[in-house]
């Protein structure tokens, strides 16, 4: 029993089964995880280990190449990035998509502890944390106060406020910006302790004497224990004074406070951070790589707020910068959209049908395949997000097809006489091969589409299974629920009137006037009929191929995302004050764009742009975040192109504005191009070529490379022979000189449970130039003083600040941002030109972030779009069992890509993974049309119709169907390109493409297929053909004898 005539003659259980998908359909969506694109962060772990003191070169040599050899070997390993510092190495490792990111982890930890032994002592013990060693803040939290200096606020936090963001699920760390941490500082005066013949190393080692606590055993008595503990007496700045360092010649006790000034003060100084040009202190959460950012950014704001009731008075806490708005703003333009695209298509199928009635059957059927679609999203374990709502948006005009195809067809015979009941079954049984063969075709077009590879695949897995699934229920929902509703609610056209009458008037004159066109074409020899189609077929070709090197391509389209980020850059070694005063006139400029009905609504500045041991002040970084989409009529690019000009006049700093790109969470600037090679002096010449090249290239921004030669040093060049008399060591003089010129962390104090360091150094003013080395002195082997000047000779060189290396090679990444309007397609051909002119061909190139991503993206695509012809023509041969027929249906396609290419080139759109996708999509969308022609056609001859009338009568019975499904799949489109506000860019090219590509495809198809079916379908059979033959031989045989 077919069921078609179930679900009419028992109309309950049509119903029931349909509620059964809702309901399943909702538990499901409730169940779903929210975000803005499906997980394809891949599993990063990084090592980061702080030296302090060294150089960029020697960290390089001792540090990060020993990491590097030890961690080579793991599997699954696809980039390896590390950066050599002042003080400094991080290694970045980031794993091939499949692997499971705790169990990289564990291997990294692993292979770190084999290496330990061979890191240098004063080296701190490798970090190592499941995300990248320069991971973007998703969500800063800043904290203000009216009653606290920086330094209680810093210390609030630190106690009260950190340890409970860091607790939340999938926060991989928490940054203090602008925070200073207490210390006890003890400022060393050279001229006092010379006078009292006392070196760094003797206050340095009294310290560590004195200020300790000690467990001492217990007393046992014969009924108690007594536990002793030796307490340390030094917590306050008059204790640490009172410290004795030795004891002089004449009896005097030489204590601390003689030699040095003591005061509780910054453990750093040198960190800003203001928002909005007020001093604030931030809490920037970094989420681990792989948790979902809008879970993270909510969890982190529902915490903010309880904190909030528990500050002091005069203190606050507030969201200075939150990045995953643009996410929840995108989502909810998407259901806006769903529900403008739902309300187009109910008035297309009314004004087709004329019947308000009528059209309340295939409207039903929205609602239910929509719903339905999570079941399957659920099954699969993806996520709610920007990709399979745009799934269902572009699902609205194609669910309602397999509706409408049905509804046409009762309503049709209805209109002939035949009673509802009657026609809903027989209408029914006529299209249920038609249907299904149309539901199997989309259904294989996005098959292929979930076999892509990498960061492509996963991103359109998802969108292909949504709509895979919503098709599949439409055309089951097609069988169920639209012939039963039909049995019910179809009514004979009585005498039109108005709208009604209208419509169909000029329906019937069009299939009519159609009807004969196709007969006139039919009619004409079969000579001309392959003349005229192969030229039709030509000239669409030569057009596919001019348009398709005309519209440029990229990765993404670029998003206004209501946020971006001006890097500033002072020269190599610039101090912290002099980038403070820079900053300011960086924050001046901003600010003229803050406020009242102007763009910008927060602009968060900090120096230095690093986190953790960085000894680099010269960078600092503004995050911009601009007003509601609804409260400003500026774009992202327009605001910073204002600020572009007046940043460029600055004297003192490079400032660059640059818009984050959009699909893949690539930070810094889009195009980054890396340079491998044996040394750095070679690379340099390499980069100073390509950096010259890009100069005449103004679609290439602001481009940079990450070094730079120019970072100022002293060179200290130790007398060894003269220091061996002396009986100093070069250990001694190095520590001496790394405590008084840098900072020393020796020993720490306990204040109210917290633990704080204990930092020794000498004065601002002692420390300010090469003079003020003469005055330190370090004990000889006979006790006296001598003072380094003896010892040491200083020279000035540039060298290197950071040293980076790519995949175990030594790099340079040169990177830029790309001008409005110049596409990535072009940057990379540009560039791969210029390298062969350039350089010479041992020269390795690679390429990071979304240059790297774009290339992986785009042979992936045209793998899945062959892949998704085999399939679709493999089941279309199946279902009509001819290997010619699907031939002549496969033929509307390259009709669809033309109309798309004619769609983006019209409206300045560009070859990205959206309209790729959209491409891949229109297989399906075209193949619609030709099925219902040639399936009709077929069934007319079965009848006994010769091949003429048949496929005249099919065309022109069935252009009333194509042209409604055609219509509502457009017009479910339509709101994607007219919906602005965010996440619109992305949206707009995928629902061009099917616009223009459905019109086009539609008009031609029209005549394409009649014409090649009348000059193929004579060599062709019906698809039961053998079926009929069969049953003819089965009525005219006997059954033979046995044992039946």
């Amino acid at each position: 029993m077919k069921l078609s005539d179930l679900s009419i003659k028992r109309p309950v259980f049509a119903v029931v089964v349909s509620l059964l998908l809702v309901v399943l359909g909702v538990m499901s969506f409730l169940r779903l995880t929210l975000r803005e694109l499906p997980n394809i962060d891949p599993p990063i772990v990084s090592v980061e280990v702080n030296y302090p003191g060294a150089s960029a070169a020697v960290v390089e040599t001792r540090i990060t190449q020993i990491l590097e050899d030890g961690l080579s070997g793991i599997e699954g390993i696809k980039t390896i990035q590390s950066s050599s510092r002042n003080g400094r190495a991080d290694v970045t490792i980031e794993f091939n998509l499949s692997r499971d990111i705790e169990a990289a982890a564990n291997d990294v930890r692993d292979r770190v502890s084999r290496v330990m032994n061979r890191l240098p002592d004063e080296a701190d013990p490798p970090q190592i944390s499941k995300v990248e060693a320069d991971a973007d803040v998703i969500i800063w939290l800043n904290m203000r106060s009216t009653v606290m200096d920086t330094m209680e606020l810093t210390d609030y936090a630190d106690r009260y406020v950190l340890d409970r963001l860091s607790a939340l699920d999938g926060v991989a760390r928490v940054q203090l910006g602008g925070g200073q941490r207490y210390a006890m500082r003890i400022w060393l005066d050279r001229e006092a302790m010379a006078a009292r013949g006392v070196t760094t190393g003797d206050v340095e080692t009294a310290l560590r004497a004195q200020n300790i606590e000690l467990p001492a055993g217990r007393i046992e008595s014969a009924t108690r224990d007594f536990t002793l503990r030796v307490e340390r007496g030094y917590q306050r700045p008059e204790q640490f004074a009172q410290l004795p360092l030795r004891k002089g010649a004449d009896g005097y006790v030489v204590r601390l406070g003689d030699v040095a000034k003591v005061e509780l003060g910054a453990e750093e100084r040198r960190s800003y951070l203001r928002s909005n040009a007020v001093p604030n202190v931030g809490l920037g959460i970094v989420r681990t790589s792989t948790a979902n950012a809008l879970d993270v950014a909510r969890a982190a704001r529902a915490e903010a707020e309880i904190i909030q009731q528990t500050l002091p008075e005069g203190t606050d806490i507030f969201v200075a910068f939150d990045s995953t708005t643009f996410i929840e703003a995108s989502i909810e333009r998407v259901y806006w959209t769903l529900g403008e695209a739902m309300v187009l298509v109910f008035l297309v199928i009314w004004l087709f049908l004329g019947s308000l009635r009528a059209a309340l059957i295939p409207a039903v059927t929205v609602p239910v395949c929509l719903i339905s679609a999570f079941i399957a999203l659920y099954a699969f374990g993806f996520s709610i997000n920007l990709l399979t709502l745009l799934a269902l948006v572009l699902c609205i005009g194609l669910v309602v097809d397999d509706a409408i195809v049905v509804l046409e067809n009762v309503q049709r015979r209805a209109d002939l006489g035949e009673p509802a009941l009657v026609a809903a079954r027989r209408g029914t049984a006529q299209v249920a091969f038609a249907v299904i063969a149309t539901t199997a075709v989309l259904v294989a077009v996005f098959l292929p589409v979930g076999f892509m590879e990498g960061n492509t695949g996963r991103l359109f897995r998802e969108l292909s299974v949504a709509l895979a699934a919503a098709v599949a229920i439409s055309a089951f929902v097609a069988l169920t629920l639209t012939p039963m509703m039909s049995s019910k609610l179809v009514r004979p056209h009585t005498e039109p009137r108005g709208l009604n009458a209208w419509t169909n008037r000029t329906l019937t004159r069009v299939s009519d006037g159609y009807g004969r066109h196709v007969e006139r074409l039919v009619g004409l020899t079969g000579k001309r009929i392959l003349g005229l189609v192969l030229a039709a077929m030509a000239l669409c070709g030569i057009a596919i191929v001019v348009l398709g090197l005309r519209v440029p391509s990229e990765l993404a389209p670029a998003e206004d995302r209501g946020r971006f980020f001006v890097m500033v850059d002072g020269p190599e070694g610039a101090g912290f004050d002099y980038m403070v005063n820079q900053m300011q006139q960086v924050e001046r400029i901003v600010m003229g764009q803050v406020g009242g009905d102007k763009p910008i609504e927060r602009a968060n500045s900090r120096v230095p742009r690093g986190f953790g041991g960085s000894e680099d002040m010269h960078t600092g970084q503004v995050i911009v975040f601009l007003q509601d989409w609804h409260e400003r009529e500026a774009t992202t690019d327009d605001v910073v192109n204002g600020l572009r000009a007046e940043l460029s006049r600055l004297p003192g700093v490079q400032a660059r504005a640059n818009v984050a790109g959009g699909l893949v969470g690539s930070r810094g600037q889009r195009y980054q191009l890396v340079l491998g090679g044996p040394d750095y002096v070679e690379l340099a010449q390499w980069r100073d070529r390509i950096l010259q090249r890009m100069e005449s290239n103004p679609g290439i921004q602001d481009p940079d490379s990450d070094y730079k030669e120019t970072r100022p040093q002293m060179r200290v060049n130790i007398d060894r022979d003269r220091a061996a008399d002396l009986g100093v060591s070069v250990q001694e003089i190095g520590r001496t000189l790394e405590t008084m010129m840098g900072s020393r962390q020796v020993t720490t104090y306990v204040d109210n449970g917290e633990e704080y360091d204990v930092m020794l150094q000498a004065g601002r003013d002692k420390r300010a130039n090469t003079e003020d080395l003469a005055q330190t002195y370090v004990r000889g082997s006979d006790g006296a003083l001598i003072p380094l000047s003896n010892l040491v000779t200083l020279s000035e060189i540039a060298e290197p600040g950071t040293f980076n290396r790519f995949n175990r090679l030594r790099a340079i990444t040169i990177s830029a941002g790309l001008a409005p309007g110049y596409t990535m397609g072009e940057a990379l051909e540009w560039t791969r030109q210029t390298v062969a002119e350039e350089l010479p061909d041992y020269a390795q190139i690679d390429w990071k972030g979304e240059s790297r991503e774009y290339q992986e993206a785009g042979g992936a695509i045209l793998l899945t779009f062959t892949l998704a012809l085999l399939i679709v023509y493999l089941v279309l041969a199946a279902q009509f069992e001819s290997f010619i027929h699907p031939l002549i249906i496969m033929l509307t396609v390259p009709l669809a890509v033309l109309g798309a290419l004619i769609g983006l080139w019209v409206t300045g759109g560009t070859l990205n993974l959206f309209s790729q996708i959209g491409i891949v999509m229109l297989i399906g969308l075209a193949a619609k049309n030709g099925i219902l022609i040639v399936e009709f056609a077929n069934q007319l001859r079965d009848d006994g119709a010769d091949v003429a009338r048949a496929i005249a009568e099919s065309a022109r019975v069935r252009l009333r169907p194509i042209l409604m499904t055609s219509v509502a799949t457009v017009m479910g489109a339509v709101p994607l390109v007219l919906a602005g506000g965010p996440g619109s860019a992305s949206r707009a090219t995928i629902g061009v493409v099917v616009i223009f590509g459905v019109t086009f495809s539609t008009l031609l198809s029209l005549y394409v297929v009649p014409a090649f079916y009348a000059l193929l379908a004579p060599y062709t059979r019906s698809p039961e053909a053998v079926a009929h033959e069969l049953g003819k031989l089965e009525a005219e045989t006997p059954s033979v004898g046995g044992h039946g």
